[in-house]
C-alpha cells in the first residue's frame, strides 16, 4: 500500500485529505489491473510493467525523487520495492505482483516529475518477469478502481 510519512510534517493530514475534489474516473485506463494500494499493472505476455496510479500522483503532488530497485531484484506481492517522494510525503511503493525485475525506468532518476506528467506511459517505475500470473485475479478492473477512489474521496 502506498503509505505516507510526511517529511515536514509529522502529524499532517492523510494523503487523500490534500485534494478531496479529485475524479478518479476521469483517469483510469481500461487494459490495466489495479492495487488497492493505488499501484497499477499493464501485463504484456510473461512480463508486466508497474506503476502508480493518477489518482495516486494527483494527491501526492509534485514527484521529486524515485528510489528504485535494482534490476535483478525479486519483489513480492505486497511489499515494498521503492518510494516516491513528493514536495508533500514520501511514500513506499508496493509490487501488485511478484516476480524478477527486468527493467527499471532510469529515466526517473532526471526526471522524476513523469510520474506526474505521464504515470501511465512515461511515469512507469519498473518490469517485472511475471512468477505467478495467478496473482493478477486479486488484483481490480478498472470499474472496481475507479468506485475505490471515489469511496475514499467520498470520505474525505
Amino acid at each position: 500500500m502506498i503509505n505516507f510519512s510526511y517529511a515536514y510534517e509529522p502529524l499532517a493530514a492523510p494523503w487523500f485529505l490534500f485534494e478531496s475534489q479529485f475524479q478518479c474516473a476521469e483517469n483510469v485506463i481500461k487494459d490495466l489491473k489495479y492495487a488497492d494500494s493505488h499501484e497499477w499493472v499493464k501485463v504484456e505476455g510473461n512480463s508486466a510493467t508497474v506503476g502508480i496510479t493518477d489518482h495516486a500522483q494527483d494527491h501526492l503532488g509534485d514527484v521529486v525523487y524515485v528510489e528504485l530497485p535494482d534490476e535483478g531484484a525479486e519483489v513480492k506481492q505486497g511489499e515494498s520495492f521503492g518510494a516516491v517522494e513528493s514536495v508533500k510525503a514520501t511514500s513506499d511503493v508496493n509490487s501488485p505482483i511478484s516476480g524478477k525485475v527486468v527493467e527499471v525506468n532510469t529515466k526517473l532518476n532526471d526526471s522524476p516529475g513523469l510520474v506526474n506528467a505521464s504515470p501511465y506511459e512515461n511515469g512507469w517505475i519498473i518490469k517485472v518477469e511475471l512468477k505467478d500470473a495467478d496473482e493478477l485475479n486479486s488484483l481490480m478492473d478498472p470499474d472496481k478502481y475507479s468506485k475505490l477512489c471515489e469511496e475514499e474521496d467520498a470520505k474525505h
